[in-house]
């Protein structure tokens, strides 16, 4: 089922599709300064995505002042792209959760057909677990799920709580809960 949503470029589409909702609420806003902030959207090269996705859903959105002399930077929160990390966002999050207990097979088939290398899980499961739950973020938000949401299966504890019939639109939830970040 998570295959063929990372394989699918509507669904691509739809957060490309909501990140610029995401960003023109951040246009309307100005610059601390008072300047009005222009597009300063810059190229990413995200991992994991399907084959045939247009060029711009690889674009970060973004704004700069138009002050000279000031040029701060209003990066919109994102639903395609998790902090710095080189993979899309969901990608991060499915993939994670799928490999949470599998066996070393089934983990080698998911990194061959997701390309994502065996250190790579690693470190995202090393975030998941060590990182993630003692964010702030996290230690703010994780009060709000009745009955609690272990850290030890994290990602795939908050994937059954906003998805969990496997639905796109929970995975959509969940990009938009952790877009947050």
């Amino acid at each position: 089922m998570w295959h063929a949503l990372l394989r699918d470029t509507r669904f691509f589409d739809l957060l490309y599709v909501l990140d610029r909702d995401l960003a023109d609420q951040t246009r309307t806003q100005r610059c601390p300064c008072g300047g009005r902030l222009d597009q300063a959207h810059y190229p990413r090269k995200p991992r994991g995505g399907p084959a045939n996705l247009s060029p711009d859903r690889e674009r970060r959105l973004s704004f700069c002042c138009a002050r000279d002399g000031c040029r701060c930077r209003a990066t919109p929160p994102s639903l395609r792209f998790l902090g710095r990390r080189v993979y899309f966002g969901v990608v991060v999050v499915l993939v994670t959760a799928m490999a949470h207990g599998v066996s070393p097979r089934r983990g080698a088939e998911l990194r061959a057909q997701l390309g994502v290398d065996r250190r790579t899980l690693a470190r995202w499961r090393q975030w998941w677990q060590q990182h993630f739950p003692a964010s702030p973020f996290w230690r703010e938000h994780r009060a709000r799920f009745s009955p609690p949401v272990s850290a030890d299966s994290l990602p795939g504890a908050l994937l059954d709580r906003f998805a969990p019939q496997g639905t796109p639109d929970g995975v959509v939830v969940l990009l938009r809960f952790l877009a947050l970040l």
